[in-house]
């Protein structure tokens, strides 16, 4: 079974029948999902259900066997691994990406950094930090460039309450800017926060219960 929703007349990613295989075994199967401005997509499933083959394949890290992704806009990418360079500041860290997205400004840098709460690690080698504050700097380098598309693998991971708390109040001030977010996780909480909530079973993907029961936008 197939799923394809989309919430607005706008699509900013649009993944069409994308399949997957590793030799002669299926990972993905025919996997179809757009999502439009300001809406929060969750794709949940089990270990080896083929969440991270997906989101490679989304990010531009791999390519499909088959199918197409189309993005439209900037894309912001956090994966679950944080791929940080231990003998690097945190400072250091903002300097490389600002030159690596080429932008003129650390402002949003810095101001996400506030927002997250960890500033005062900014001299910080990031070897030492806590996976926590790990995690918190690899969501502020996914967002630092203003992105239009944002993809998240298990993001909170790690976090404490009050910075799960301050990551959903971030991601709803992104979706009233019109970005569009995709969580892919093993498990979703606060499934009430998602316009559609998408499972990924044996490399299928399905719409959930919670997914149709989602107020339109």
């Amino acid at each position: 079974m197939k799923a394809s929703v989309v919430f607005m007349a706008d699509v900013l990613l649009d993944a069409r029948h994308i399949s997957r295989s590793f030799g002669r075994r299926p990972i993905l199967r025919d996997v179809s999902f757009t999502i439009g401005p300001g809406t929060l997509t969750g794709i949940v499933g089990e270990n080896g259900a083929g969440k991270s083959t997906l989101l490679r394949i989304l990010a531009g890290e791999l390519r499909p066997s088959a199918g197409e992704v189309t993005l439209h806009g900037a894309l912001g990418y956090c994966p679950q691994t944080v791929v940080l360079n231990d003998a690097l500041t945190v400072e250091q860290h903002l300097h490389y990406f600002r030159a690596a997205y080429n932008i003129a400004s650390l402002d949003r840098a810095y101001a996400l950094v506030e927002r997250l709460d960890f500033a005062k690690y900014r001299k910080t080698l990031t070897g030492v930090l806590s996976g926590g504050t790990r995690q918190k700097l690899n969501l502020t380098l996914a967002l630092m460039h203003d992105p239009t598309v944002l993809l998240l693998d298990e993001p909170y991971q790690g976090f404490d309450w009050e910075t799960y708390l301050r990551f959903w109040d971030l991601t709803g001030e992104l979706r009233e800017r019109g970005c569009a977010l995709l969580v892919i996780s093993h498990l979703i909480f606060d499934q009430q926060r998602f316009d559609q909530i998408l499972a990924l079973e044996h490399g299928e993907l399905h719409p959930t219960a919670a997914s149709e029961a989602a107020p339109a936008r």
